[in-house]
């Protein structure tokens, strides 16, 4: 896990994929400017409120990656590793021309997470329909069309692209593979934009994308806390919690990925 002045959710990632199996560590992003990433199978771009969000979500840390870290998070990319972003983490790889990074990483932003249509902060626990036909790593063990459930958290998550090219864009990422999680009902339904199920307004009720690869994810809901079952917003209802929320899916996933193809 990477980490900067205002990140907050970087021990709960870390512990998350510990459960899942791996071994993580929190860098802040000086001592990674120092070591370097090449010893690591992963990076996770954790939530928060990195530099305070001034200027835009996400905007100050992305552009210091980009200046200072892009070329090795783009080995990174290239050589098959794995790159993720969560809430604050997704805005930062979109500000930073990783995602939707159709020819790779691009110089300016293909995308952007507007402000959220209520204009207020919205923290909900929402349902996710996984929509990728199997490109995505992180979602190899969501089965196609399931309905995930987790918490979202932010003021600034309306995914959105750049005006008179959203159809060309769509069409460019369906044909890629690259929508993974939609926002839908709890019947499994699309949102259609509808307030709350879509919580920010999103086009296309958009929650999660990955790069053409599938090496690279973005997601606003945060899997990390939905990973275990006492996170569950209705466990006491039940006579126990389960074991594991559908947060873990994320990143046993992700870990099984790294066991298989890459150590």
């Amino acid at each position: 896990m990477l980490r900067v002045g205002g990140t907050n959710c970087d021990w709960e990632t870390k512990l998350a994929l510990e459960d899942a199996g791996a071994e993580a560590v929190v860098l802040h992003m000086n001592r990674a400017l120092r070591e370097g990433l090449s010893s690591y199978h992963m990076v996770v771009i954790p939530g928060g409120f990195s530099y305070g969000d001034y200027v835009r979500a996400g905007a100050i840390w992305a552009k210091k990656l980009a200046a200072k870290m892009g070329r090795e998070l783009e080995r990174l990319v290239e050589d098959g590793r794995l790159l993720l972003g969560i809430c604050n983490g997704f805005q930062v790889l979109v500000e930073a021309g990783f995602l939707p990074g159709f020819e790779g990483r691009s110089e300016v932003p293909q995308a952007s997470l507007a402000v959220n249509e209520s204009a207020r902060f919205e923290c909900r626990w929402v349902y996710l329909k996984n929509v990728n036909g199997g490109r995505c790593v992180f979602t190899r063990l969501v089965e196609p069309g399931a309905k995930l459930r987790m918490p979202v958290a932010h003021a600034e998550g309306r995914f959105i692209l750049p005006r008179g090219r959203e159809a060309e864009y769509l069409e460019r990422m369906k044909a890629n593979d690259q929508l993974v999680f939609q926002y839908c009902d709890e019947e499994g339904r699309p949102a259609g934009g509808r307030y709350p199920y879509n919580p920010n307004g999103s086009l296309l009720d958009i929650a999660g994308i990955c790069n053409p690869r599938g090496n690279v994810m973005g997601l606003m809901p945060h899997p990390e806390r939905a990973h275990f079952g006492w996170q569950l917003p209705d466990w006491t209802r039940l006579k126990e919690p389960p074991s594991h929320g559908d947060g873990a899916l994320i990143f046993r996933s992700a870990v099984n990925y790294v066991e298989r193809e890459l150590a």
